[in-house]
């Protein structure tokens, strides 16, 4: 489910970053041809498509969130389907919207952080506050166009907006700011992403570069890197190219802008392409009530810190890029930031988090790269949920057999979580060279069946080849893995999600509570859990669930996912899945709800008549249950559920077997 919310933010990011940068199918292909920036060009096909085709980029997501990760589809037919749901997409700007629409959210933005946040802002944050809103609305709009588009250099003359004029001209009073450079010096990288190819092969022609006749943008360029052999000095535009027209601008003011949108949003991930895809209805977002008291951070401090932990992740990325990577050096310098770092999250719990999720994964990356005694260091001092077990690992890895012995046995005696239980009685199994004894590591007692199918599916995955060959008219059979049962969850607890707590929400665009991740979540709503789960001891837990299906459908949530929900799906779930078996789903998930939205069933089959149903884990060829899924199976067997794996193999066309196993396997 995780994987399917990250696609679906990133493919909505995505169509806004088209609504910015351009649309138009002929002005991209030209765009992509000459690797230019083309963005003066796309950028005049922006309204048409905003208002032509915004049902269409809701339909688009539509097919990629029922297509590749939920149904499987083939894109193709995704596609086709999707544009018979259209007719359901709200078509939300009008028909004459102001131009200067995004300039109104990012002073929507900037008002919001004047009203919440001004006491944490610094001297520049706070003159820039002030002077943005005495600067002529041009220069304003202008401001915010560059911010929205890919940087930080832009050529003027693709600067061209008919609601701001002369890009000029808007641009000199913020050059006077110091929000831009009006005379960048660029080097040839820089240059490179500005220029189109035949501007490439005019400037080795100025420079006696020979080239080939047909020589593509990538031989352009690699010859004038063979023609500064040594990275040439940075120059300006002019010095480049004396005799164009054109000027370069710099946007100077990114890191400041970042900083606005970490307070915001309490997140680097999300952008202010937020309001947009809100106004297009691509997004809805639950309205939380939150007071002027509400937001990400409570201490200058805590945004320096958090900025500092991004540079530090970002500089182990770079340098594990770099061709010459010296994985210990790397690590090593990424620990010993770490560490200085370490006192200034004490206080923030949510900060030490962060510190702590990166520290593990940086022993993770020692471990990969051998460097064992990197990795204890990393995992010795780290609250992360996985760290005490890499110990035991770890402890393999340099062969201090006992000391790994006498912790993973107290780890088994007092286990943080169930993944951390069942690990720990795996490894002691392993250490002390027998099977491991404990029920934790048993193999559950689920049924196991086997469907052999005449021939490969081809492009269907496995999941939905054996859904057709198992679904019938008396059982209908759906592909429902970590949706279906989270989502009957979600439903029934959204009160209780998206109460209205403290440090859990501070801006308009959260898809769920901030502090979903936090130890503890659960314990800070336990009376709101309650009360949502005591509707299971009456009928009143199915009117909630489909009133709130009706009410909220389309509203970000972290447990929703609305595609793969149907009015059949969620009436059969109701007539089949007995009160009790949803109330045991629903604890195990307050045990750990992050952990535990995935790991579930593929398929679920219902039998109507007789109210009753069954799960079923799917496995190809070669495919083993995974530890979560694991975890599931066992405690939906403990608690007398029906579930079972269904084994899956191809045999050839003619194996009778396959048919009588399929003919079985669909009997009631």
């Amino acid at each position: 489910m995780r994987d399917l919310q990250v696609a679906e933010r990133r493919l909505g990011k995505a169509v806004t970053h088209l609504l910015f940068a351009g649309a138009g199918v002929a002005v991209l292909r030209r765009a992509s041809r000459e690797q230019g920036d083309g963005g003066r060009e796309a950028d005049e096909a922006c309204v048409t498509f905003v208002h032509c085709s915004s049902v269409f980029q809701a339909a688009a997501i539509v097919a990629y969130r029922a297509g590749n990760p939920l149904r499987r589809s083939p894109p193709r037919a995704t596609l086709l389907s999707s544009l018979l749901y259209i007719r359901t997409v709200p078509r939300v700007l009008p028909d004459s919207p102001d131009p200067f629409y995004y300039l109104a959210n990012f002073e929507r933005a900037l008002a919001w952080l004047a009203a919440r946040c001004a006491d944490l802002f610094d001297d520049a944050e706070r003159r820039f506050a002030d002077d943005f809103a005495r600067m002529p609305e041009a220069s304003r709009a202008l401001f915010v166009r560059m911010l929205m588009r890919k940087g930080p250099h832009f050529r003027a003359s693709r600067l061209a907006y008919d609601e701001i004029g002369c890009p000029r001209a808007a641009a000199a009073p913020l050059v006077a700011a110091g929000w831009l450079d009006a005379a960048p010096a660029l080097d040839l990288d820089a240059l490179a992403a500005l220029v189109t190819k035949a501007e490439l092969q005019a400037l080795a022609a100025r420079l006696g570069v020979a080239l080939e006749p047909r020589a593509t943008r990538a031989a352009s360029l690699e010859a004038l890197e063979a023609h500064y052999a040594a990275a040439p000095e940075p120059r300006g535009w002019h010095a480049w190219f004396p005799a164009s027209p054109d000027t370069v601008l710099l946007f100077a003011s990114a890191p400041l802008c970042e900083r606005l949108r970490l307070m915001f949003f309490g997140n680097l991930r999300q952008d202010w392409s937020e309001f947009v895809l809100a106004d297009l209805g691509v997004y809805r977002y639950e309205s939380v009530p939150f007071d002027r008291a509400s937001r990400a951070f409570q201490r200058r401090e805590d945004i320096d810190t958090y900025l500092a932990l991004r540079d530090c992740r970002d500089g182990f990325d770079s340098a594990a890029r770099a061709l010459d990577f010296d994985a210990a050096a790397a690590i090593a310098t990424t620990l010993d930031a770490l560490d200085a770092l370490a006192p200034r999250t004490q206080a923030n719990a949510w900060l030490r988090a962060r510190h702590d999720k990166l520290r593990h994964a940086t022993g993770l990356a020692a471990e990969r790269a051998g460097e064992a005694e990197l990795a204890w260091r990393a995992y010795l001092d780290c609250g992360h949920a996985e760290s005490r077990y890499r110990r035991v690992r770890v402890l393999e890895q340099l062969s201090r057999r006992e000391e790994a012995l006498a912790l993973a046995q107290i780890i088994a005696d007092a286990p943080d979580n169930e993944e951390e239980a069942q690990r720990a009685a795996r490894t002691l199994g392993r250490l002390a060279r027998t099977r491991a004894k404990s029920k934790t590591s048993a193999e559950p007692g689920f049924a196991q069946l086997e469907l052999a199918l005449p021939a490969a599916p081809g492009a269907l995955r496995v999941e939905e080849a054996a859904r057709l060959s198992l679904a019938t008219p008396q059982a209908p059979v759906f592909y429902v893995e970590n949706t279906l049962i989270n989502a009957l969850f979600g439903l029934l607890c959204w009160p209780a999600l998206f109460a209205p707590l403290p440090g859990a929400f501070f801006h308009p665009f959260q898809r769920g509570p901030a502090d979903l991740h936090a130890a503890d979540f659960v314990a800070r709503r336990a009376s709101h859990f309650e009360a949502c789960l005591a509707e299971l001891e009456t009928h009143a837990y199915r009117d909630s669930i489909l009133r709130r299906y009706t009410q909220k459908t389309g509203i970000q949530s972290p447990f929703v996912a609305w595609p793969a929900l149907s009015d059949e799906l969620l009436a059969l779930a109701l007539d089949c899945f007995p009160a009790a078996h949803l109330r045991l789903w629903f604890e195990r998930l307050l045990r750990e709800p992050v952990a535990n939205r995935s790991g579930l069933p593929d398929l679920v089959r219902f039998w109507p008549h007789e109210r009753r149903y069954e799960l079923i884990e799917v496995k190809g060829p070669g495919d083993r249950l995974q530890d979560n899924q694991r975890r599931w199976l066992a405690y939906c067997v403990q608690q007398g559920m029906p579930v079972s794996v269904l084994q899956v193999r191809w045999p050839n066309v003619d194996d009778e077997a396959g048919e009588s196993a399929a003919r079985a396997l669909r009997a009631p």
